[in-house]
């Protein structure tokens, strides 16, 4: 499978590091009132659909960056790769 890098282009995917869905950019606040509950829900309730799925790969063999990469779990097919700093921005969530 060849994911295309916003920055280096197309690598192997043997480069990287799969890590799960793309939703856990998105960590709770540890504040909150039910921040045990939210955290819980986090780490351990994942969703394992079928067909297009937006997922976080490290690119552990090369410039070390995260992406999201939204991929066909079906086929394999990769319809879209961003840098996960860009997504975590555009959330409101960059530091």
């Amino acid at each position: 499978m060849i994911i295309n890098h916003p920055l280096l282009g197309p690598r192997d995917a043997s480069e990287f590091t799969y890590l799960g869905d793309a939703s856990l950019i998105d960590r709770p606040d540890w504040q909150a009132e039910d921040a045990q509950q939210q955290f819980h829900d986090y780490l351990y309730l994942r969703d394992n659909p079928a067909g297009e799925h937006r997922e976080l790969w490290f690119h552990e063999q090369g410039d070390r960056s995260w992406l999201v990469v939204t991929r066909n779990t079906l086929t394999h097919e990769i319809t879209g790769v961003e840098l996960a700093r860009d997504v975590a921005m555009q959330r409101g969530r960059g530091r």
